[in-house]
């Protein structure tokens, strides 16, 4: 089956760095996109980010451009969220997800999904 492990979650100050790192297992994730998405207390699961299969193309939420980068590594099979300025209402539990082929990252269209790591972003 296919196989997501997220890595890197703890406690960080305001403004501070924190890179989230997901490992794929069970599938060539050459074929895949991969997203971020992020789950914070009593609100709905939301898209952070995407990668295409190619890493050619990439896209943030609006509340993360500029401060978030997602990068790949498919010789290490390795998905990275690189997080810097990090602010409190970041604070979710963050998830990685893959999609097979020409994906946007759609929530309901993904194929698989990680179990998640916590951020918390907090003095």
């Amino acid at each position: 089956q296919l196989q997501l492990v997220e890595s890197g979650g703890g406690l960080v100050q305001p403004g501070g760095s924190l890179t989230l790192s997901c490992l794929a297992s069970g599938f060539n994730l050459d074929y895949y996109a991969i997203g971020w998405f992020r789950q914070a207390p009593g609100k709905e699961r939301e898209r952070v980010s995407c990668i295409s299969s190619s890493g050619g193309s990439t896209n943030y939420a609006d509340s993360v451009k500029g401060r978030f980068t997602i990068s790949r590594d498919n010789a290490k099979k390795m998905v990275y969220l690189q997080m810097n300025s990090l602010k409190p209402e970041d604070t979710a539990i963050y998830y990685c997800a893959a999609e097979y082929g020409q994906a946007m990252c759609v929530i309901y269209a993904m194929d698989s999904w990680g179990k998640g790591t916590l951020v918390t972003v907090s003095s």
